[in-house]
């Protein structure tokens, strides 16, 4: 398995992300492949993966309530290979 970054950009609109974010971090928990998820101060967000390719987390992530709702407004998906760092050891490369 590879590991990859996402990143997200959410909409302005916080009345809808606090609608959706229960249904959202519901359905992010309920994937094999996350490894970290959480919000950045930025109005966006961090989420680290381990899956075969981007294009799998990208078809993953197409089913995201935020996604959906519209209410990410960029999706990066990159791989990300992880060198150095207290961290690394836990990951399964």
């Amino acid at each position: 398995m590879a590991t990859f970054a996402v990143t997200y950009v959410y909409s302005p609109d916080t009345e809808a992300l606090d609608r959706l974010r229960p249904e959202h971090r519901a359905f992010l928990a309920a994937q094999d492949g996350l490894q970290l998820s959480g919000p950045t101060d930025d109005n966006g967000a961090l989420l680290i993966f381990e899956a075969k390719s981007a294009a799998e987390i990208e078809e993953l992530l197409d089913d995201d309530p935020f996604w959906n709702a519209d209410l990410i407004t960029e999706r990066s998906v990159v791989g990300w290979n992880p060198v150095l760092g207290s961290w690394r050891d836990s990951l399964d490369l």
